[in-house]
């Protein structure tokens, strides 16, 4: 029942809202069911030790304000990030939660489809050793590839999506991270597998 700007994903021809008395819906009884089943589930355990390495690992998160985007205990501020080139209204200011924090992510997706809005939203990074691939399109497959600098560059091969035909093409934004040493890019990961 969702209009993007005119593009309805279940209407007819994308174009007109369907029906609403031919949609099925959940009854609210049924909702309410799926979530409390799905907020009993608990997870497995974590199969990362929390040892010396993650210990740094959490210092340095600290050190490097990553916690400013990403604070505890969610690990996410829920704000929104405005890409390059959108600019962002007094209107949107008020009405959303916005971090004017410019991290130089490709903003194609978010400008230049029908669904997109000018924002990405700040992920949480608990259980992010579940979700690879990284980035908004999942252009890194690992953590590691996602604090390797080489990502940067024009010439870089993208070990996860690449999009049709491209064989090297650059990730680029988020650069926070990428010039820790060798060391504290594997104590940061440590930590990061650990949430």
């Amino acid at each position: 029942m969702a209009s993007y700007d005119g593009f309805i994903p279940l209407g007819k021809q994308f174009r007109e809202l369907p029906d609403p008395s031919t949609q099925e819906r959940y009854s609210d009884e049924q909702l309410y069911a799926l979530a409390l089943y799905i907020y009993s589930l608990k997870p497995p355990a974590n199969p990362h030790p929390f040892e010396a390495e993650a210990v740094q690992g959490k210092q340095i998160f600290q050190q490097q304000g990553c916690a400013a985007c990403h604070p505890p205990p969610l690990y996410a501020n829920n704000k929104l990030l405005p890409v390059s080139g959108f600019r962002v209204s007094e209107d949107l200011k008020t009405r959303f939660d916005v971090l004017l924090v410019p991290i130089g992510t490709d903003p194609h997706l978010t400008i230049e489809t029908r669904r997109g809005t000018g924002f990405y939203k700040v992920p949480s990074l608990r259980g992010v050793r579940y979700r690879s691939p990284f980035e908004h399109n999942g252009s890194a497959a690992t953590l590691g590839d996602w604090f390797d600098p080489r990502r940067l560059r024009d010439d870089y091969v993208p070990t996860g999506f690449k999009g049709y035909g491209v064989k090297n093409r650059a990730i680029k934004g988020h650069e926070f991270g990428l010039k820790l040493s060798g060391n504290d890019k594997a104590a940061l990961i440590a930590f990061l597998k650990r949430l």
